[in-house]
């Protein structure tokens, strides 16, 4: 399918209420595409959807006359292992029935603890339950197109932060805590280098995957800026404040201790292998293959999801309702 094609035709996003879905949503109409935004939610645009693509027929009117369907949805953290690969299979009847292309928003859950920086020919190795699950996901996906039942990209992203990103490590802990002058808390090793990606960019890349038949049959990683540690994140987050820096980093005891009494972070013990070593994407073959490519800088990005916590999120603000910033000439001293 020409570009020009798929410019004149549907872009469905499922899961558009999420972080991740409203960015993909943004970033579509931005490009001029026409969007159809797809959530459990009630419909809030004149071109919205209101379905359960958990069942069949959800995900049937879901992805109705859709050229390219972009799956941002996913369960609760804790349920990946019981209904993740559930859904992809109804999502995957749903793109079949339209006849479109699935581009789907992955992780790099799948390969496991690894050395070195990871790239995409590596094994799906992972022994915990839910990279057991991405894996199989995956696995659902690409073997629906090499049978021919649809054409599928899958794009790789790893911890990301940005506007509406809250449901993350890099979230409140770091940017609410900070805007109320709060120490902001790394979880896991704040010296060892992580790969982050920051949402408007992965959603620049999801819908470059969704554009580019060259893109179909294969799991990318997506574009980031350099590798960064978590002492170096957090001073771009206090300098952009301009206030004296407060940082803490989460350890694995902590983290144990904490796991006793909330489940999400209790989760996180599968995959601390991320967080207690180097863990560095490999983007070269994005980049070689829809290249230039535009990724913001850590500083920018960080200013930019600073900014978004000031104004949209409660947890930001002080008592008085204004967020934690030092006046404009006692920042510029810094």
């Amino acid at each position: 399918m020409k570009l020009e094609d798929v410019m004149s035709r549907l872009h469905v996003v499922l899961g558009a209420t999420g972080a991740l879905g409203k960015a993909v949503v943004a970033e579509l109409t931005a490009r001029g595409h026409h969007v159809r935004a797809v959530s459990r939610g009630a419909a809030t645009g004149p071109h919205d959807l209101r379905a359960d693509i958990t069942t069949l027929d959800g995900a049937i009117a879901a992805c109705d006359g859709a050229a390219v369907v972009y799956q941002c949805a996913q369960p609760g953290y804790t349920r990946w292992p019981k209904n993740f690969p559930a859904l992809t299979r109804t999502v995957l009847a749903g793109v079949e029935a339209a006849g479109a292309k699935l581009v789907m928003a992955d992780n790099l859950y799948v390969y496991g603890p690894v050395e070195g920086p990871m790239t995409e020919d590596l094994p799906h190795t992972a022994g915990f339950p839910k990279g057991r699950a991405r894996a199989e996901v995956d696995k659902l996906i690409l073997d629906a197109h090499r049978s021919g039942r649809v054409r599928a990209t899958l794009g790789r992203a790893s911890d990301y932060y940005g506007p509406g990103g809250v449901n993350t490590v890099l979230g409140p802990t770091i940017f609410a805590a900070a805007l109320k002058g709060k120490t902001a808390r790394w979880v896991g090793d704040l010296d060892q280098p992580h790969t982050l990606n920051y949402l408007p960019d992965i959603a620049a890349a999801l819908v470059t995957l969704g554009e580019h038949q060259q893109a179909d049959g294969r799991a990318w990683h997506l574009p980031a800026a350099e590798a960064i540690t978590g002492r170096q994140f957090l001073d771009h987050v206090w300098s952009a404040i301009g206030d004296t820096p407060r940082i803490a980093g989460l350890g694995r005891t902590t983290q144990r201790l904490i796991g006793l009494f909330n489940p999400i972070v209790r989760e996180l013990g599968e995959t601390w292998y991320q967080r207690d070593r180097p863990f560095i994407s490999d983007d070269s073959a994005f980049r070689n293959a829809f290249g230039p490519v535009n990724v913001t800088p850590h500083d920018q990005a960080v200013s930019a999801t600073l900014n978004w916590y000031r104004h949209h999120h409660p947890e930001s603000q002080r008592p008085g309702g204004t967020p934690h910033v030092r006046p404009a000439a006692e920042s510029q001293g810094r």
